[in-house]
């Protein structure tokens, strides 16, 4: 059996689950923001201290015109943390980030005229969860899903709720983040990521041991901090305390 272990104190990655107002626009941007004035006069801390998300998708404007938009809302004391469903074309370095994979919730109820702003808001805004990775609490019965297709680079396979089987390679430049355990039949050489959710006693088992990093409840390990003899073998990947753990299968 080889062990496998990480630095003295290492830098542990902890995944977050948030909330956001998903704002949606309509052209014109003008009388839109003409709207959530009103709405702003109607509930004055409506906006104060809340993370919020620009959903653009499937409008028709330019980045200058999309630029003058956040612009507006931070004058507005709206702080647009990213933007889903712009175009590349549309973004620019200077703007906040794209994001992507939103799920939305329940719409909120704006405030009426005359009602205070302890009241909730915004029939034009939707509450969206801001994932990467989210967490929670591990279920007494964990549920698990089978991918059984290759993961290719680029892509990412995403459960928070359990375990993940994949059958197939995970690529290098591809992703699978699991709530539990995880299980590769097949070369792992992109990045795995087990228990997400707070789960210490995942694991990480492969077919062969090429990644590009593995983590395990956020604590982590890069190709580079592998010990040479498990490359290209058949491995499991556990964690003890705040060190992880690799032995040589079969």
């Amino acid at each position: 059996m080889t062990d496998v272990l990480t630095q003295p104190r290492p830098i542990r990655l902890k995944g977050r689950s948030f909330l956001a107002l998903a704002l949606t626009p309509e052209l014109p941007f003008e009388d839109w923001l003409v709207r959530l004035d009103d709405l702003a006069a109607r509930s004055a801390g409506f906006f104060l201290r809340r993370p919020v998300v620009l959903d653009v998708e499937g409008l028709d404007v330019d980045r200058s015109e999309l630029r003058e938009l956040v612009s507006q809302l931070n004058a507005r004391n709206v702080r647009v943390m990213g933007i889903e469903g712009a175009r590349s074309s549309q973004l620019g370095a200077d703007m906040p980030p794209a994001m992507t994979d939103g799920r939305p919730t329940a719409d909120i109820e704006a405030p009426a005229a005359g009602e205070t702003e302890t009241q909730e808001p915004a029939s034009s805004v939707a509450v969206a969860p801001i994932s990467a990775p989210p967490v929670q609490t591990v279920p007494m019965a964990t549920p698990s899903i089978v991918v059984t297709r290759p993961v290719r680079s680029g892509q990412s396979v995403f459960f928070p709720e359990g375990d993940v089987t994949i059958i197939g390679s995970v690529a290098s430049g591809a992703e699978v983040v699991a709530g539990g355990s995880v299980h590769i039949y097949g070369p792992l050489r992109g990045r795995v990521m087990a228990g997400t959710t707070g789960n210490s006693s995942a694991r990480i088992f492969c077919r062969k041991l090429e990644a590009e990093l593995i983590a395990i409840d956020g604590f982590y390990k890069t190709a580079d901090d592998m010990e040479p003899e498990l490359r290209g073998k058949a491995v499991q990947i556990w964690l003890e305390g705040e060190t992880i753990k690799a032995a040589i299968l079969g």
